[in-house]
């Protein structure tokens, strides 16, 4: 039976942070982030930094819980048979029990690496976050740039955090 870590998860969802600090670093994006969100260092200053950097945690372990379904193949396997008895509880003596068990036994390693992960992840970022944020960005006339800049740091997050996820779940 495939479960959640939820250490592995809990720690991928500090990849956002970790990427952020860099990726919007004045020596790397965040002078022209700045420009193109139009944002100053005065805005900036008056920030709650603490219940900013605590919801971007919170937000960003729903996003790594997520992507476990995304870049780990056998979870299909339980959203097939989920409502068979013997899956819910798991009863690995029961009919489908047997068949997850001897399946996992089989194939439960497949596909499970760093590279997979991030292989999911990325395109994850490119058809989820890419078109969210780009949709944002029309409404809110922003900039082709903000929308590289944006988009870029979720792509590389969420290929990070779907290679963790993936390799170490």
């Amino acid at each position: 039976m495939i479960q959640p870590n939820f250490i592995v998860i809990l720690l991928a969802a500090l990849i956002p942070l970790i990427v952020g600090f860099i990726w919007y670093n004045s020596k790397v994006f965040g002078t022209a982030w700045m420009k193109a969100a139009e944002i100053n260092e005065d805005k900036m200053k008056g920030a709650k930094m603490p219940l900013i950097f605590g919801l971007t945690y919170v937000l960003s372990f729903l996003l790594a819980f997520m992507l476990l379904p995304i870049t780990i193949h056998q979870f299909t396997l339980f959203s097939i048979v989920m409502n068979e008895p013997g899956i819910q509880p798991f009863d690995p003596t029961s009919e489908a029990g047997k068949m997850v068990s001897d399946f996992l036994g089989k194939y439960g390693n497949n596909f499970r690496t760093f590279k997979h992960g991030s292989f999911h992840g990325t395109i994850a970022g490119i058809m989820f976050a890419l078109p969210i944020i780009g949709v944002n960005a029309l409404f809110e006339r922003k900039s082709f740039k903000y929308v590289a800049i944006n988009a870029g740091f979720w792509i590389v997050c969420m290929a990070l955090m779907g290679g963790v996820v993936c390799a170490f779940t």
